[in-house]
């Protein structure tokens, strides 16, 4: 399965809303790859794990990992969390900042760890 054949099988709706936030990841960190890590889309950075995204039945989730939940948890109240995931829907989507600032922790989480090798 490829990122695109995942995405394609969705209803519009969620597919719309994932490409979205497909389009921030890309905007936010440009030299990261994409593919199907887990039965999800998941970008690395420098071969290293950075962020996934995934459409279920009844909501949309991003997995950064747990760092980034951590130090924006006041910011992430209105969602549902579990360690290392972000669960949101449709109707109450995670703001495009937030997504970014989410992203550039999971950035700063894989640098620290592996270097910006």
């Amino acid at each position: 399965m490829t990122v695109n054949n995942y995405l394609a099988a969705l209803p519009a709706a969620q597919r719309d809303a994932l490409e979205h936030i497909q389009a921030l990841i890309r905007q936010t960190v440009p030299d990261a790859t994409e593919e199907i890590s887990y039965g999800m889309p998941a970008f690395k950075y420098r071969g290293h794990y950075l962020i996934g995204y995934a459409s279920f039945k009844d909501h949309l989730s991003l997995f950064p990992g747990g760092n980034p939940l951590d130090h924006l948890s006041e910011q992430l109240k209105p969602y549902k969390r579990a360690k290392g995931t972000i669960q949101f829907t449709l109707d109450n989507p995670i703001p495009d900042d937030l997504i970014i600032a989410i992203v550039k922790s999971s950035l700063e989480r894989v640098v620290e760890r592996y270097g910006d090798k």
